[in-house]
């Protein structure tokens, strides 16, 4: 397990060393700069400003020095956020990002694991299809529509729930966004599980057992740990775009995560901003990943061997 703890992070540094230097370039082929303004500046404050923040040097002195600060931890000033660094406004939006992320990813995995067993127990039934179509529903929905349905209804006309605000995280400021990015993932995770349910309930030995009279409710519960591979695989890359805030979510429900962070700096052309937040979804990505793997490989010795 060390070794291949090892292995997956030496494969780690090149896969970051890709993400970081695309969205370097690509970042910098975009059209405007950070300093571009409806009234243009003069050009000499345009110029004192772009030798401020190195932006007059050759943009591969840039990358270089990005690269180099990097490797310190240094994200680099914001240029759209006067005085604070992308770090700072980093420490401001994790903790919204990742209360609004594992929320959803707790909710999620509750629901969606309860919903794929029961639908799992009763293939073929109504509640089979009745779940089968509200996932269907949830996943083909996308969430700029849902978070305006959830506001109107819950919000605006029944008037149960703010439709917007972080007010320090109150627990009613949390339920429409909540709700909204754990709606997709209840849905995925409800199809791995009774996919991979019905896959082990199909084998012979389980067939036995159930030929034999066992409650199919201590079949489901035994079956589970064979069952839970595809869920646990799936978790890692989910829990890494939860955890890191969505862009649709937090801007719609004006919460000052991650993603509006990451809105405001592809806006305002703000370079680190957007590289930083780059940077750190993969870095989310890749950890949780391997998190996930070496799980899959406790409850299954078999896919220790596996890549």
């Amino acid at each position: 397990m060390p070794a291949t703890i090892l292995r997956r992070l030496a494969q780690s540094v090149p896969t970051l060393f890709i993400v970081v230097t695309l969205s370097f370039f690509l970042v910098r082929l975009a059209p405007g700069g950070p300093f571009d303004l409806e009234r243009p500046l003069p050009a000499a404050a345009m110029e004192n400003l772009r030798r401020v923040y190195g932006l007059d040097q050759p943009l591969l002195v840039q990358y270089g020095r990005y690269l180099a600060a990097l490797v310190r931890g240094d994200l680099g000033p914001s240029f759209s956020v006067r005085d604070l660094s992308v770090a700072e406004l980093f420490a401001r939006g994790l903790p919204v990002s990742m209360t609004l992320g594992g929320l959803a990813l707790l909710v999620a995995l509750l629901l969606g694991t309860g919903l794929g067993v029961l639908s799992a127990l009763r293939r073929g039934s109504w509640l089979d299809h009745a779940v089968t179509t509200l996932g269907t529903f949830a996943l083909t929905v996308p969430g700029f529509v849902v978070a305006p349905l959830l506001q109107i209804a819950f919000g605006l006309s029944l008037r149960w729930l703010p439709v917007g605000g972080w007010d320090d995280g109150a627990p009613r400021n949390l339920v429409l966004p909540v709700a909204t990015l754990a709606l997709p993932q209840v849905a995925v995770i409800a199809r791995l599980a009774r996919a991979g349910l019905v896959e082990v309930f199909d084998r012979p030995h389980w067939r036995t057992l159930r030929a034999l009279g066992l409650p199919p409710r201590i079949l489901a519960l035994h079956a589970l740990r064979g069952a839970a591979l595809p869920v646990v695989s799936y978790l890692g890359p989910a829990a890494a775009g939860l955890l890191t805030g969505s862009v649709v979510v937090e801007t719609v429900f004006g919460l000052p995560g991650i993603g509006r962070y990451f809105v405001d700096g592809a806006i305002n052309r703000d370079y680190t901003l957007v590289l930083g937040t780059v940077v750190l979804i993969a870095v989310f990505v890749l950890v949780l990943n391997l998190v996930a793997d070496l799980a899959c490989a406790l409850i299954d010795p078999r896919s220790r061997d596996v890549g």
